[in-house]
């Protein structure tokens, strides 16, 4: 029995190494075939790949490892733009090189020949082409400023305005808009060139994947100002652009491209770049501003000054003001563009997208004027020796080596409201020298704010890329900032004291009348303006504040103070 028992181990042994080395050589097989089919594909897919780079024509052949990576790419732009539209449209501004536009823009027919795609039986051929997109929208008004929506985005996009930029070595469309601060959805900007065919009136397209930047000051909000920028595939300018969420939608918004360089690209004709030409930009006025004789004052000292510009955005003003803005935009000083951007202040987005703004303006004044002051209504830049903004630039360049610098730096002074009176307006006959802010506050806080804290500046606008609040973020290379010494110039700041209640007049301070120096011209500019508007724009009557009536002008003016 033993034997018999031990004979049925060993056969069952034999017939298990057996089984062993058949599962092994199978597993050999398949691990053989495997990669023989595996590298039968790749083999294959460089055959194709090769074959589709020696062809004539454009075939591409949807399921190739070519498409697949553009698609996996190209993920962001789901429901609406596949792979072989990115594809098509990318392809057919390629073919539409600087003579075929040219030929086109001069009244000839678009070029025909059109790339074409491949997809897998039984689908029939799908082509995306320019000509096949939505057209231009011709009930739409080109706009030159105003906020307007980009449709079909799952969070707020809109735009404001366009800019031709071929600075930094780059040609590119600079869009001003405002979306979401991050995770901002990927658009499209679809460029429009007229036809020079006298018979038509019709537009043709390039449409190019957009850039996007966000502008660094935003509180991290919701929401932010950003820039949209198209690059240029050709040396042709457009004269319009429209950002869309997906090339087949119609467009939902037009706007005129601001090129304010001339037609070889240089500063335009007639520009003398020897002087100094100073323009303001200021941020929304909001809360239904209506200060009067603050604008004016405002305005008056600025031109004194040396500035020929002031550039304002209206997103909610009174009548008096509005009025007065109204005759200074007659005489050619002011530009004020509105400014109803559909975003909740302070809560999706910093105070009324003013980034937005300052940039809108910084571009809108590139190549018109040589500096511009980024400043609110309630500050001013004075030179403390220097009668005028030019002279003082002067000054600084003879003093330090200022040919790099892209902007100038001032530091704050606080003059606040709750400083008593300089004691000289009670001595004043004239109502208009007695109510002048610049005037009656002479005492400010001795402590200057270091640079880039409450600072503002002037810049050089062609040598800004992005400009913020209290300093330009950045500049073009090889650019930065001088920071202005105070004995040359700081920034005058009236306001209340920042933190609410009058503990501010408690600081160490000291009397600055720098303002002073330019009594007599302000006064009487001032004077001229208010009284010559005053029946036009219903401006009540000034008077000399003493008593209770002066009380009751600082009580009324602390709580509408500029913030």
């Amino acid at each position: 029995m033993g034997s018999s028992s031990g004979g049925g181990g060993g056969g069952k042994k034999k017939y298990s190494t057996f089984r062993n080395r058949q599962r092994a050589s199978l597993s050999f097989f398949i691990v053989v075939m495997f990669f023989s089919v595996f590298g039968l594909i790749v083999f294959t897919e460089i055959f194709f790949i090769d074959e589709r780079g020696r062809a004539a024509g454009v075939v591409l052949r949807r399921g190739s490892l070519t498409i697949q990576r553009k698609r996996d790419k190209s993920s962001d732009y789901d429901d609406g733009f596949q792979s072989e539209d990115y594809i098509s449209i990318r392809v057919g501004a390629a073919m539409m090189n600087d003579d075929a536009l040219g030929a086109l823009l001069m009244g000839g027919r678009p070029p025909v020949a059109l790339p074409v795609i491949e997809r897998s039986a039984p689908s029939p051929p799908k082509v995306f082409a320019e000509n096949q997109l939505p057209p231009y929208p011709e009930n739409a008004t080109v706009n030159e400023g105003g906020w307007q929506n980009v449709n079909n985005t799952r969070y707020k996009f809109f735009v404001f305005s366009a800019f031709y930029d071929d600075r930094k070595g780059q040609r590119i469309i600079r869009v001003i808009g405002a979306t979401k601060t991050r995770g901002a959805e990927r658009v499209w900007c679809r460029l429009w060139y007229k036809t020079g065919d006298s018979n038509s009136t019709g537009h043709v397209s390039v449409t190019v994947p957009a850039k996007f930047k966000v502008i660094r000051e935003n509180w991290n909000l919701k929401y932010s100002a950003c820039f949209v920028m198209c690059p240029l595939t050709n040396k042709t300018i457009p004269g319009a652009v429209s950002v869309v969420a997906k090339v087949r939608d119609p467009p939902a918004n037009l706007l005129l491209v601001i090129n304010n360089r001339n037609e070889t690209g240089g500063i335009p004709a007639g520009t003398d770049t020897s002087q100094h030409k100073f323009g303001v930009c200021v941020k929304p006025l909001h809360f239904d501003y209506n200060r009067a004789l603050q604008i004016v004052e405002f305005v008056e000292f600025n031109r004194i000054l040396g500035v020929e510009h002031f550039t304002f955005y209206n997103h909610t003003i009174g009548d008096q003001v509005n009025c007065l803005l109204k005759d200074y935009a007659d005489k050619g000083l002011v530009t004020v563009l509105p400014w109803s951007l559909n975003m909740v202040s302070q809560k999706e987005i910093r105070t009324e997208g003013l980034f937005a703004a300052l940039n809108d303006c910084l571009y809108r004044s590139m190549y018109k004027y040589s500096h511009l002051l980024l400043i609110d209504l309630d500050e001013f830049i004075l030179p403390k020796f220097n009668d005028t903004l030019s002279q003082m630039m002067s000054h600084l360049s003879r003093r330090l080596n200022s040919r790099t610098h892209g902007s100038y730096s001032f530091q704050n002074g606080f003059f606040y409201l709750q400083f008593d009176d300089d004691d000289s307006i009670f001595d004043f006959d004239d109502p208009v020298a007695a109510n002048l802010i610049t005037l009656r506050k002479t005492r400010r806080k001795t402590k200057l704010h270091p640079h880039k804290q409450r600072s503002k500046y002037i810049c050089r606008p062609e040598l800004t890329i992005e400009a913020g609040n209290h300093f330009v973020w950045e500049f073009i290379p090889g650019h930065g900032t001088l920071n202005v010494p105070s004995d040359t110039a700081i920034l005058h700041h009236y306001r209340i004291c920042e933190f609410g209640g009058d503990d501010c007049i408690k600081d160490s301070s000291t009397v600055d009348r720098t303002a002073y120096r330019f009594k007599d011209d302000l006064v009487q500019a001032v004077r001229s303006t208010y009284y010559r508007n005053k029946g036009k724009c219903a401006l009540p009557e000034l008077v000399l504040p003493s008593g209770k009536v002066l009380n009751k002008l600082m009580h009324f003016l602390k709580p509408n103070a500029n913030r």
